[in-house]
């Protein structure tokens, strides 16, 4: 018999979703067995180009198994797995698992405490046997419309969807749990990348009714609500963004740089100098123009008047903010710098554990299944590992 201390979660998944799933879930103290196909593995393994290293970064903190799941031997194991387990992530093709006779109505039969989470392309309804991927979604929800220019749609720089469903399927796995003290039942839990990115989008959906079916220009070409939403070039040729949100900022903005508008009505409340925007945009980047970086940051900061430097991604390594809410890993022969869940509090304790190598733990896990080495060997003669 295994005996687990933590919560034991069974990760069937590929790339982000799922993954994205198990990441947190191993944050937050849970056991997490990252199921593989044996020979290889994650599809995320294998990425080359910008997505090279996306696999360190999903999977840190688990344990990795190689199953085939598609002879007898190789299922048979995995049930005995699920018999013990709090929790299954899957997000491969719908129906994928129950062709397998591993879907969340064997399983629960099997464990009737087992919180399943499924993550597909489209929740239920008309779309459901759709498959689909993170950029997709963004294009047919608004997501890329709201992200980008008038006639130019664009992806966002992540895989928000993927992450943002992983996200939300987790708030339902730990409800499911919760729920499950009182009723000693698991729960099958859904939730589509589709429905995720609409959520995403809901605060556009609403203003288009709220605007009586006025369309909203991207986000990128609405100017905001507010007046001073914008980038700014410094005399150092550095890219800051200001944003001033309340008249009292205003007034802290006008004492700091005197601009000659600053007691004209009419730029005394954000409505006014939103009218305004064009003439005093221009007025602002002449007079930001002539400090440097390190100036503005300062009086912005004391101020409390919102700021952003442009970075990129990488530049967090070396920021003295970001850089203390990362972890090192190694992954092929490199030490990786990568962000953890940003979750500050006791109960969470951060995994430090190194993104597994392909079912470095298969033989470890089955032994602890009570499997012999004799069984071990055999079960590798047969493909089931």
């Amino acid at each position: 018999m295994v005996v687990l201390e933590k919560p034991l979660v069974l990760e069937v998944g590929q790339i982000a979703a799922g993954p994205t799933a198990g990441l947190i879930l191993a944050d937050l103290g849970f056991n997490v067995i990252k199921i593989e196909q044996p020979g290889r593995g994650d599809i995320a393994r294998h990425l080359t180009g910008p997505s090279r290293g996306n696999f360190a970064f999903f999977n840190r903190g688990k344990r990795s198994m190689t199953l085939n799941l598609k002879i007898r031997e190789g299922r048979e194991i995995f049930i005995e797995l699920v018999k013990r387990a709090d929790v299954v992530i899957e997000n491969l093709g719908r129906g994928t698992m129950s062709k397998l006779g591993l879907g969340y109505e064997t399983l629960s039969k099997v464990n009737e405490g087992l919180v399943y989470l499924s993550l597909k392309g489209y929740g239920s309804g008309p779309y459901e046997d759709r498959n689909a991927l993170d950029y997709p979604i963004e294009v047919e929800t608004g997501v890329a419309y709201m992200n980008g220019l008038r006639g130019k749609p664009m992806r966002l720089g992540a895989s928000i969807v993927d992450m943002a469903a992983a996200m939300l399927g987790v708030i339902g796995v730990l409800h499911a749990l919760l729920r499950r003290r009182e009723t000693g039942r698991g729960s099958y839990i859904e939730v589509g990348l589709f429905e995720a990115a609409m959520f995403l989008m809901g605060q556009h959906i609403a203003a288009y009714q709220a605007r009586g079916g006025e369309p909203l220009l991207p986000f990128n070409e609405s100017g905001f609500a507010w007046a001073i939403y914008d980038f700014f070039e410094t005399l150092d040729h550095k890219k800051i963004f200001i944003a001033v949100t309340t008249d009292s900022q205003w007034l802290k903005f006008c004492k700091i740089f005197k601009l000659e508008v600053c007691n004209s009505p009419l730029y005394a409340t954000n409505e006014s100098r939103y009218e305004h925007r064009n003439e005093l945009i221009p007025l602002i980047a002449r007079e930001i123009a002539k400090h440097d970086l390190n100036w503005l940051i300062k009086v912005l900061r004391e101020a409390g008047i919102s700021y952003a430097v442009l970075n990129t991604p990488w530049d967090l390594l070396n920021d003295p903010h970001a850089s203390r809410k990362m972890i090192t890993i190694n992954y092929e022969n490199k030490q990786l710098r990568v962000p953890f869940l940003p979750i500050e509090s006791e109960l969470v304790s951060i995994s430090s554990k190194d993104p597994p190598q392909l079912g470095e733990d298969t033989e470890a896990i089955l032994r602890e299944l009570g499997y012999s080495d004799e069984d071990i060997i055999r079960m590798r003669n047969i493909g089931a590992i």
